[in-house]
């Protein structure tokens, strides 16, 4: 079954999303002693559905049952061998040129299993606007990339992903916008009348929103950009722009993103039962994109408990990494 939204049909279709819920039950929606809508508590993105569609799927955004079993089926990271999931070696040998398996076991991923769910559909991505599922990067995005491949490199760490560093998460995780990624997908908010805290598990980071502030001058560009919030009803609107120069480009196993820092993330979220928060957002940006873009991700209710990521700068991967380029430079020069 195909299911298609129209053009500027986004905003009004979520908020429908939102009503549908709440008459569908009797369910109250907490509040806080301040009186607005309680988000707190820790939550979880994982799924096996990504940012962009499968090409092959075209413009079905929303599929059944039974298809969304099959899909899941046939997602990478649920057919995993036993192999996979097996302790790795101590004694290995180092990987070679074109060796895959180098990386830690399939053990410690934590992607999802089954597809996102919002309001009883089965979502094939998180993209909603445009209808194909695709960010619509524009020409100067493409350019965009060649340059960054270009200037990427082992001469220091300086030219390593952010993620890699320990800087901020790798794939957006801390957002925004909040992307899941391999593992630890898991966010804890905290509120109270003039702020609102989230902390990603990935990396520790922290975003702590400022309730009906205005943006700090454009000369300040923090790590996850600078993020002010105020209520629309019942749901939480957050306006981010002035993101950081470096924080450009955001890669992931499972998506590649282009995010410059000059542009605007607007995200929404809304609690739509005791165990959900429906989480959406649009993108921004006139030269990056050939229109904004839309998403929807629904968070989950976690009873399990955060931990430290304590991932630093300062780790010894990163000095591995620049040692092993060093030692292949000597190869090739025959030293």
């Amino acid at each position: 079954m195909k299911v298609y939204i129209p053009n500027g049909f986004v905003c009004s279709f979520a908020l429908g999303l939102a009503q549908i819920t709440f008459a569908q039950s009797d369910w109250q929606l907490p509040r806080t002693s301040h009186g607005q809508p309680d988000l707190q508590g820790i939550w979880t993105s994982a799924t096996v559905t990504r940012l962009e569609r499968d090409p092959s799927l075209g413009e079905t955004l929303i599929v059944e049952e039974e298809e969304a079993r099959r899909l899941e089926r046939e997602s990478a990271f649920n057919v995993l061998t036993e192999a996979d999931n097996a302790p790795s070696d101590p004694n290995r040998k180092p990987p070679t040129d074109g060796d895959t398996d180098a990386g830690y076991n399939a053990f410690w991923i934590d992607p999802g299993t089954r597809m996102a769910e919002i309001n009883g559909g089965y979502r094939t991505s998180f993209i909603v606007e445009p209808e194909d599922g695709q960010i619509p990067y524009s020409a100067a995005a493409g350019m965009a990339f060649i340059q960054y491949g270009q200037n990427s490199g082992y001469d220091g760490p300086e030219q390593r992903p952010l993620g890699e560093r320990c800087m901020v998460g790798f794939g957006s995780s801390g957002g925004p916008p909040m992307l899941p990624v391999l593992y630890n997908n898991n966010y804890q908010i905290v509120q109270n009348k003039e702020y609102v805290m989230i902390l990603a598990e990935m990396n520790h980071d922290v975003r702590v929103i400022r309730l009906n502030d205005r943006h700090s001058r454009a000369v300040f560009k923090p790590w996850l950009g600078d993020s002010i919030g105020y209520w629309d009803g019942d749901s939480l609107v957050v306006e981010t722009i002035n993101f950081h120069p470096q924080q450009s480009f955001r890669f992931a196993i499972k998506h590649i993103l282009y995010l410059p820092q000059s542009a605007k993330v607007i995200e929404r979220f809304t609690r739509t039962s005791t165990d959900t928060i429906l989480y959406e957002f649009t993108v921004e940006d006139n030269d990056a994109y050939t229109q904004p873009w839309s998403a929807q991700i629904p968070f989950r209710k976690s009873n399990d408990s955060m931990y430290e990521y304590a991932c630093h700068e300062g780790n010894y991967a990163l000095s591995g990494i620049l040692a092993g380029a060093r030692r292949e430079e000597k190869v090739d020069l025959g030293r």
